[in-house]
């Protein structure tokens, strides 16, 4: 069996398109749209590119779900929790640790953001994982904004082994397709909370709205945006998950035709959104970007890639695997690298201000390379090393690797 053909087709698409629109998201947030530099395209991103972190979340649950329902369906235990978090520790806390610290730093040194307790706070809230239960811990730093939701990526990891418990003390006897119904009720569970926690949690209503900062614009964001709400996408990827491990090893044409098909539906579903609608692009029950239909249409676009014959394949070409590899060291630099062209190179690239075409599309060229520069650098010499090392430490390690996801 080829490599190619150890993956899991779709998946590495999914990943760097993610990526690239969280990356151009924010980059056409700088352009001034009364201008001509303003073009359609430029606003839907500008409008929509937080879409791309619902396809972060349901990618996640739809990887790490295989490994819980393989075990599930064999009758066996469930993956060792050791072996889980540790996993998941090597691979996001050195990058994000690092970033956290650097964006801390700099903050204070050259941003003249203010120094106080509550800056503290932030920081420590972050590097505990435990920043998206509050408003005012959000976003754990200035001038780096999207690491806001790798709490909520953290709290996600969290629920879905206990989601999994759950269908293991009630719903073990249940024939494989049984199971995979039962975990709607998971998804269920989780949009209940997620009612819960808006009905319940008050936001502090002073100061509130992007125009005061990060800290106004989490109070838009909460209770709304919630560690509840974003399991509920990632549950969803779980669902994938599920499907495709009963579809594993079947291949044909009509799974290249629906996959294709979820792809594009869920391309042109996104634009139509961005195209008209700005904002938190809120869906059912208050769910961020939407919910569901375009972490759906994702979600069984992921289930199918690997049991296509030739559409996972076109999709996943080296480019494609090269920014789905590099693409969480791409995520967590890219917006401090914005903030330091603009503030030692371009000042005019402030929020909706640019209005020169070619002095944007020359910074945009200078942070998308960058962005690649540092992000690769991230990986070959801290991720990857770290990963590897905490493979060591696992109780057993396996002989063969089957599954090879992004």
């Amino acid at each position: 069996m080829g490599n190619q053909d150890a993956r899991l087709l779709g998946a590495d698409f999914v990943r760097a398109s993610a990526c690239l629109i969280v990356l151009f998201h924010h980059l056409a947030q700088r352009i001034d749209f009364r201008t001509p530099l303003g073009s359609e395209p430029m606003q839907v991103l500008s409008n929509g590119g937080g879409l791309g972190v619902g396809l972060f979340f349901v990618l996640s649950g739809f990887l790490l779900s295989i490994p819980f329902w393989r075990a599930l369906d064999a009758g066996g235990d469930l993956p060792s929790l050791r072996v889980y978090w540790l996993r998941r520790a090597a691979r996001i806390l050195p990058c994000f640790w690092l970033a956290l610290i650097v964006t801390f730093i700099l903050s204070v040194a050259l941003f003249d953001v203010k120094l106080d307790q509550w800056l503290w706070l932030r920081l420590v809230a972050g590097f505990a994982l435990v920043s998206d239960w509050h408003w005012l811990t959000l976003f754990p730093v200035e001038v780096n904004s999207p690491l806001w939701s790798i709490g909520f990526e953290a709290s996600s990891y969290f629920f879905l082994p206990l989601g999994f418990a759950v269908l293991v003390a009630y719903g073990r006897a249940l024939p494989p397709w049984g199971k995979r119904l039962a975990w709607f009720g998971v998804i269920g569970a989780a949009l209940l909370a997620h009612m819960t926690f808006y009905n319940l949690v008050t936001v502090d209503p002073i100061n509130r709205g992007w125009e005061y900062g990060l800290q106004g614009g989490a109070k838009v964001w909460m209770p709304w945006f919630n560690p509840f709400s974003f399991f509920a996408m990632f549950a969803l990827g779980a669902l994938a998950g599920g499907l495709q491990t009963l579809l594993a090893g079947k291949r044909n044409w009509a799974a290249d035709m629906v996959f294709l098909a979820a792809m594009i539906g869920a391309g042109i579903f996104m634009y139509l959104t961005a195209r008209f609608e700005g904002g938190e692009l809120y869906g059912l029950l208050q769910v961020p970007y939407r919910f569901p239909i375009m972490h759906a249409m994702v979600a069984l676009a992921l289930a199918l890639g690997p049991s296509t014959l030739l559409a996972g394949r076109l999709l996943d070409n080296p480019l494609v695997g090269y920014v789905a590899r590099v693409s969480f060291g791409i995520y967590v630099w890219h917006y401090l690298l914005i903030e330091l062209v603009r503030r030692f190179w371009l000042p005019d690239m402030a929020l909706g201000t640019m209005t020169d075409a070619t002095a944007f599309w020359s910074a945009s060229a200078a942070v998308v390379l960058a962005s690649l520069v540092v992000a690769t650098a991230s990986y070959r010499w801290l991720e990857a090393p770290v990963v590897g090392w905490a493979r060591m430490l696992e109780p057993e390690r396996p002989a063969k690797v089957t599954i090879r996801p992004a």
